[in-house]
């Protein structure tokens, strides 16, 4: 496995997170006084950038990735995105939490990346 090839897929995953997370949650505190119609449009379209981004990334990821681990990795990018925009965003309150659905992630990207 070269770290080139993982590296540009944590990359790609990290910025599709970040537009997907924008497109599933950011209505909730942008958009409240629209139709959830009008929240779904934006956010359809937020999307498209984010699957511009995760189709290269699970392409570029599976070459060297079982899919076991391109899934596992998705899961730790996707906390790893959610936590910083839920609480600088959204302004959620900071949870011992999230610390702990943490490291049940790293267990499972533990036991997904050992020989």
């Amino acid at each position: 496995m070269t770290a080139t090839t993982v590296s540009k897929t944590v990359v790609l995953l990290v910025l599709s997170n970040t537009f997907m997370t924008f497109a599933w949650y950011a209505h909730l505190r942008n958009m409240r006084d629209r139709t959830w119609f009008v929240a779904a449009l934006v956010s359809w379209g937020i999307a498209f950038f984010e699957y511009m981004l995760q189709v290269p990334a699970n392409r570029i990821g599976h070459a060297e990735l079982s899919l076991p681990q391109l899934k596992i990795l998705q899961e730790v990018v996707t906390l790893s995105v959610f936590v910083p925009f839920s609480i600088l965003y959204m302004r959620a309150p900071i949870k011992t939490d999230f610390a702990l659905a943490g490291v049940c992630l790293m267990g499972a990207v533990y036991f997904i990346f050992r020989s």
